[in-house]
């Protein structure tokens, strides 16, 4: 009522006059705010913090906590720029390391490989476990590798059957059918065995051989059962060097300075089997973290 009668004379009272009495301190204008203040339902008489970040102890015990509610309503933060994947980083970082060794890269754009390169011309038998469906993914179509150098399939062949250059060979019926066999590669060896080869025809038809150092890093393909420490699809590392006089000192020297630029300088080395190079070694490195020697590289000559 108050409020309605100021409102009444305000309004019946001119605005000369008014301004008038106001220069005459006879009236004033004042706002009064008043608040009525009652117990709601979360009243306490001490403040609680409320958690904002879930953690392993909270959901253990989230019975006994207050979350601070979500404000649906609020804007995310903006993002500036996008940004690189790390595995690319990763693959860059190595990438720069080989070349810097004087390394060059090699096409690694056949994720589809035949069962020969992969398997047949790095002398691993057509009987390892490594080549049956629980472990290597077939390819339906495809099915079948038309390609395949003749000359050089033959002398596989005769390597696998009875050997050679000082080998006995697997002593085994070997099968044109399973080597023509198409599959996702399971190691980036399989672009080494090309090359290598590409590497022998240019000898034959030139009569000139040239010292080469070639390395390559892309996806290969395993049919595991996934885990921790397993996937289906990984990244591999590879390289070689092609020269006369080589020695296992010389291999050893070319890994120590790799794994040296990327930050591993604890390396050991272990006398290892692999069918397609003698003598070979695993390569191990002290991980900080995990306090512990892991495997980190396999090689040979």
């Amino acid at each position: 009522l108050l409020s309605e009668s100021l409102a009444t004379i305000e309004s019946r009272i001119s605005k000369p006059v008014l301004d008038d009495f106001k220069k005459r301190k006879l009236a004033t204008k004042s706002k009064v705010v008043f608040y009525s203040v009652s117990k709601g339902p979360h009243f306490g008489t001490e403040i609680k913090k409320l958690e904002t970040a879930l953690t392993l102890d909270l959901l253990q015990n989230w019975k006994s906590v207050h979350f601070k509610q979500y404000n649906l309503n609020a804007l995310g933060s903006d993002i500036p720029s996008g940004s690189l994947h790390p595995l690319l980083k990763v693959k860059t970082e190595i990438r720069k390391i080989l070349m810097n060794m004087g390394f060059e890269e090699m096409p690694t754009n056949r994720y589809v490989e035949s069962s020969f390169w992969n398997f047949d011309s790095l002398f691993q038998p057509q009987q390892h476990p490594a080549r049956d469906a629980h472990d290597t993914f077939f390819i339906e179509s495809p099915a079948r590798a038309a390609d395949l150098p003749a000359e050089y399939l033959s002398a596989v062949k005769t390597m696998h059957e009875v050997g050679g250059s000082g080998s006995i060979g697997w002593r085994y019926n070997w099968s044109e059918e399973e080597s023509r066999k198409n599959i996702l590669r399971t190691h980036t060896t399989a672009v080494s065995a090309r090359v290598l080869y590409e590497i022998g025809q240019e000898y034959v038809s030139t009569g000139k051989f040239r010292p080469r150092k070639c390395f390559s890093i892309d996806r290969v393909f395993r049919n595991e059962s996934l885990d921790a420490t397993h996937l289906a699809e990984f990244h591999q590392v590879e390289g070689f060097v092609v020269d006369y006089g080589l020695t296992l000192a010389h291999l050893m020297g070319e890994i120590k300075e790799f794994f040296r630029r990327m930050g591993l300088e604890q390396l050991s080395f272990k006398p290892a089997y692999n069918p397609y190079t003698e003598p070979s070694m695993e390569i191990f490195a002290y991980h900080p973290g995990l306090k512990k020697r892991i495997e980190i590289g396999n090689s040979g000559i």
